[in-house]
């Protein structure tokens, strides 16, 4: 272990009871290890490398990742893991490097002093690199009365100061002790952990019930603490995630259980758009980061990665190994760096919780971005816990390969659309603070349940009401109304329009809200067109997955002409042949390959395309490649809702 080379070919061998006793070896003063020998029950008192030995309570060096220094620990049991690997339970010190409080760190610290910690945990023997020698401030002093190790020395890297202990999460330390008094050996371990813990006693973590009590607080109508006069001039916009208090309080639990144990766990949030998903998980962060300043929770680093904002999922890596270390490399070298930082120990690691929003965003050919946010929580040392936030709820079965979607699912929210009471209370509550019934109880269910028969979206509903809102402001300047008078005098009268939002004004609104371009472009449409991204909607809806293929689309299509009427088939089936070329079709059917019908379908396809209203694989109308929307289910729905040609066909949304 002072030679780690000379001892590569060897491997590491338990010391028991009678080998000590047979070599004449000290044996460690304390109980042993409950760990006995396969052939008897002699117990595990130590570990051979070689000539090198250790034992339980010997303070030891550790492999840190990269060239980085090592750590220090004390063995407190000898085991094997859960892999099968020879391992131990080291109980780590602590230096200033790894305090974050900056405003609690002590500044009288040496080069070489250490704290003794609460952190302890299991690693593989092969992490052990050589003894170290733990000393008090005194006993140093005599060693080396320049308070430094001379460079040459032996001792360099090797020779550490103790006299405080100290508790991470808290950054409490203990009064001064000299080490020599209060540690002595394995029987002095458990001693000194209580005195450790006793010494720096404070706040206990937050509890699952303090979590289900704190309130949540809308974030975004702070900078106007003043009564409002109308809603419009209230922020109407979805902040906090009301009607989403069981959902919070799961999230809350889990995240708050992983960062307390040091745990790595991966949490599948799905749901429909504006459901709260992503807010729900913002106002948790921030309530964790309020229990971080109040030291009741272990501090940890939060960064959000949404699939929407960067140009390439490999840029994934970048971000993450910057918001952990703070330095910004390539792609490549991130995934190298970040690979080996959550492949070994490091008692110095921070809980690092990462939201994955918009995560179909994600996925790449080969998956390979996925499979290794989702793989590194599976490594032991990792501390990474994932929120993986997607609108599918089987997204991780139906698009990601089985060795991507085994790694999801270990914990699974759903979040369901709202339902028309949920709207109503979320709306009313954000017109609690205006005065005036500017909005009419009626007006209110009115947008509640038409946005509930749709999606269930509280963005979409605040919107409409918001621009209901609007149209109302706009109709209160005044109108004047000119009549004819006695004696021929004519006279003029001021009208001014309702100050308040009914059903009719309600209406007014959804109907702009369906006429923006988006919607406007996809009325246009040739009915194939319409029909075709019925097929998508269908296909999408039956699978519950983001995309599809051109051949359960052209499927869905032959379905959907065969349950019209005949004379309604025969139309449809004549537009779609009117979109393939003459030659085309005599060449096709010459060659005995695609038929008129697959070929209009296709056309219509690269149509959508170029319209920006379809994504389609490789830009090829082919069976086997894959087409998704371009725009959201509900836009695509509602434009088509009412449109006359569809329902002249018998189909219904």
């Amino acid at each position: 272990m002072s030679d780690r080379s000379s001892h590569c070919s060897l491997d590491w061998e338990w010391i028991y009871t009678d080998d000590v006793a047979c070599n004449d070896n000290p044996e460690p003063h304390g109980p042993v290890s409950p760990f006995a020998s396969p052939a008897s029950s002699q117990h595990i008192v130590g570990a051979r490398l070689g000539t090198e030995e250790v034992y339980r309570g010997d303070c030891v060096l550790l492999r840190a990742e990269a060239s980085g220094p090592p750590w220090v620990a004390i063995i407190r049991h000898f085991m094997v893991d859960d892999r099968g690997q020879m391992a131990a339970d080291f109980v780590w010190f602590s230096n200033e490097r790894e305090i974050r409080n900056t405003a609690k760190k002590r500044v009288d610290f040496l080069p070489n002093e250490i704290y003794i910690s609460l952190s302890s945990d299991v690693n593989p023997l092969d992490a052990i690199d050589g003894k170290a020698s733990v000393v008090s401030f005194d006993r140093f002093s005599e060693l080396y009365p320049s308070k430094k190790v001379p460079r040459r020395s032996p001792d360099v890297g090797k020779l550490f100061v103790c006299r405080r202990g100290l508790d991470m999460r808290t950054t409490v330390y203990t009064d001064e002790f000299v080490w020599e008094d209060i540690y002595r050996g394995v029987e002095d371990l458990d001693d000194l952990i209580e005195y450790v813990s006793k010494s720096t006693k404070g706040l206990h973590p937050a509890s699952s019930k303090a979590a289900k009590e704190r309130p949540l607080h809308d974030t975004t109508g702070q900078e106007t603490p003043r009564v409002l006069t109308t809603p419009r001039k209230r922020r109407l916009s979805s902040s906090s995630p009301q009607r989403r208090e069981n959902e919070f309080n799961e999230v809350y639990v889990h995240l708050e259980k992983a960062i307390s144990n040091g745990s790595s766990n991966c949490i599948y949030i799905s749901g429909t758009p504006g459901t709260g998903k992503t807010a729900t998980v913002r106002e948790v962060i921030r309530h964790l980061e309020l229990a971080v300043e109040a030291d009741e929770l272990d501090d940890f680093i939060f960064v959000e990665i949404n699939g929407m904002k960067i140009t390439n999922p490999h840029q994934a890596y970048v971000i993450l190994w910057e918001a952990l270390k703070g330095d910004r490399v390539s792609p490549t070298q991130a995934l190298d760096l970040l690979e080996r930082e959550f492949s070994h120990p490091n008692p110095r690691r921070v809980s690092c919780v990462v939201l994955m929003d918009e995560l179909d965003q994600l996925v790449t050919k080969n998956q390979s971005v996925m499979y290794n946010f989702f793989n590194w929580p599976s490594l032991k040392h990792s501390r990474l816990v994932v929120l993986a936030v997607a609108n599918t709820m089987d997204l991780p079965e139906r698009t990601l390969s089985n060795k991507i979607s085994s790694r999801l699912g270990l914990t699974r929210i759903a979040f369901p659309g709202y339902t028309h009471d949920q709207l109503v209370q979320i709306i009313q509550s954000r017109l609690e603070s205006v005065p005036s019934k500017i909005v009419e109880p009626d007006a209110v269910q009115f947008a509640s349940r038409k946005v509930a028969a749709v999606s269930g979206d509280a963005r979409r509903a605040l919107d409409i009401c918001r621009r209901a809102v609007e149209l109302v402001e706009a109709d209160q300047s005044p109108i004047i109304r000119g009549s004819a008078g006695p004696h021929g005098k004519s006279s003029r009268r001021i009208e001014h329009a309702s100050t308040t939002v009914s059903i009719s004004t309600i209406k007014r609104a959804i109907n702009e809200a369906t006429s923006n371009p988006t919607q406007h472009q996809i009325r246009c449409l040739p009915l194939i067109s319409k029909l075709l991204l019925l097929a998508i909607l269908d296909r999408i809806r039956r699978s519950r997955s983001m995309e599809t293929t051109m051949a359960d689309v052209t499927d869905e299509m032959t379905l959907m002409l065969k349950a019209c009427s005949s004379q309604w088939e025969e139309e449809a089936t004549g537009a779609l042949m009117s979109l393939v070329p003459d030659s085309q079709v005599e060449n096709n059917y010459q060659r005995g390959s695609l038929t008129p019908r697959s070929i209009g379908l296709g056309i219509a396809a690269l149509d959508l395309e170029a319209a920006g209203i379809v994504i389609l694989e490789e830009h090829a109308p082919s069976r086997p490649n894959k087409i998704r929307l371009a725009f959201s289910e509900s836009d695509i729905r509602m434009a088509l809702r009412d449109d006359h040609e569809i329902h002249r066909l018998g189909i219904s949304l």
